[in-house]
């Protein structure tokens, strides 16, 4: 399902508990995050819940940013699913450039998460941001000149 469509089957919803089933099945069918990527590097500061983000980067150039993530709490892992759905395939620049709030108030999470589960996101975007500005950085210096 692509964000658009996304943002459309929310808004369909009549009600948060269905929005919240929805939101707990998107972080099910996430693809399990191996053990070994479950290192204290990948571990995301600032979530209440134990989150794991992993990057990958593409040779291309740009290079493309892949990533893999995991949470151990069912609403996260929702929420986890939407940021790679938003950020996952697309190159630093585009990473950037992504209105992630503007998504985030279009599915209508701001007014429906605890402030904890909205910082914990806030905390999931900043080390995507984080990554896509140093392998931004990286290509700037290795370009040549």
């Amino acid at each position: 399902m692509d964000l658009q469509r996304l943002i459309d089957t929310f808004n369909f919803l009549d009600n948060w508990e269905d929005r919240y089933r929805l939101l707990i099945d998107m972080g099910r069918e996430l693809p399990e995050l191996p053990d070994e990527a479950r290192t204290e590097a990948n571990r995301v500061d600032g979530c209440t819940s134990n989150v794991w983000l992993e990057t990958t980067v593409s040779d291309e150039h740009p290079p493309r940013m892949f990533f893999t993530a995991d949470s151990d709490a069912f609403i996260v892992k929702g929420l986890v699913a939407i940021l790679l759905k938003a950020y996952s395939g697309k190159t630093p620049q585009e990473i950037l450039n992504t209105d992630i709030e503007s998504l985030f108030d279009d599915l209508g999470l701001s007014q429906q998460l605890t402030a904890n589960r909205r910082d914990g996101f806030v905390a999931m975007v900043k080390q995507v941001r984080n990554r896509a500005q140093a392998v931004q950085a990286d290509e700037t210096a290795g370009a040549p000149g």
